[in-house]
């Protein structure tokens, strides 16, 4: 990436969509916004309106897009279950023509394009801590299908971009990410967590709170996701980006209880179909080929999320 690169960040009004458009405004990029706000907010971007660098596009990445640009960052795509399962049949075409309409525009630009896959395509995993190598355990016919599977369809299409075009391609497969701009209703566990302990709601563990996950703070993602684009061609991915520090989500849930002094007790309630016991990254990959680690602590990134969870609930 060199000074004034024009950069299409789909899926930009987004919760790390904006992020990343906020970081690559700050690194004198020129970035165009794609977005069709079902689950973006105008909000998340409205500061970078002004900015004569930005530019916004109301668009649905299930069709074309005919711009010009030397790099595209493919995040367009509910990323929580209650928006991919609202319309599944949605979900999966976002991530399916969503990637064939993109790569299709870094095959006639001849732009870098990056894929932002999920830890999602482990599925419920055998292997502990998950290395890109594992091919997962996935339900192609389950409630989260549209998801896992839409994200492992893209995949294939990116790798054949570049075995059959010379696509020049990455992929990232993002693990549990969290930080301000988070929507209060994605019924992610660390919005929900946060938003019923500044209520003083009880707060919600399904199963008995032993399932594990690995929580990153979005600016170490961000930065994580610009080291792979900016990495040499022939790093292409899978590479996994999270934070390999595992905590069970009953320690998540007391954690926050205590950062947002609150006086929530905590109840439990049966586990959805399919949903992992298990999530951990194996990041040497990102280590060892991009120099990347995450830098912010849990609960410094927990504590930023709650003041900002604060302002909305003010």
């Amino acid at each position: 990436m060199t000074f004034g690169t024009r950069i299409v960040v789909t899926g930009g009004a987004g919760f790390i969509g904006s992020h990343l458009c906020e970081r690559l405004l700050a690194d004198g990029q020129e970035v165009q916004c794609v977005d069709n706000f079902f689950t973006g907010r105008r909000q998340n971007i409205v500061h970078m309106l002004t900015h004569p660098m930005f530019e916004l596009s109301r668009h649905d990445v299930t069709f074309p897009l005919f711009v010009e640009c030397d790099e595209i960052y493919n995040l367009a795509c509910p990323a929580s279950p209650v928006h991919y399962q609202f319309d599944p049949v949605q979900t999966t075409k976002t991530s399916v023509h969503g990637a064939i309409n993109m790569l299709g525009l870094a095959k006639r630009t001849k732009a870098k394009i990056l894929q932002a896959s999920t830890s999602e395509v482990y599925g419920d995993p055998i292997v502990h801590p998950q290395v890109e190598s594992y091919h997962g355990n996935v339900n192609p016919i389950g409630p989260r299908a549209c998801y896992d599977e839409g994200k492992r369809c893209a995949e294939t299409l990116f790798f054949d971009y570049y075995r059959q075009h010379r696509t020049r391609i990455k992929v990232a497969r993002i693990f549990n990410t969290y930080g301000p701009r988070m929507l209060p209703n994605d019924g992610r566990v660390v919005s929900n967590f946060i938003v019923q302990a500044l209520k003083g709601e009880s707060i919600t563990i399904y199963g008995n709170g032993s399932q594990t996950r690995s929580f990153c703070y979005v600016d170490d993602l961000v930065d994580g996701l610009i080291r792979l684009m900016n990495s040499e061609d022939a790093i292409t991915g899978p590479i996994n980006l999270g934070n390999p520090v595992e905590s069970t989500i009953l320690e998540l849930a007391e954690k926050i209880v205590r950062l947002s002094k609150s006086k929530s007790k905590i109840v439990n309630k049966p586990l959805p179909e399919d949903d992992p016991t298990r999530r951990r990254p194996d990041i040497t990959r990102a280590q060892e080929r991009l120099g990347w680690q995450p830098k912010v602590a849990v609960d410094d990134g927990l504590a930023r999320t709650i003041a900002y969870f604060k302002t909305l609930m003010s």
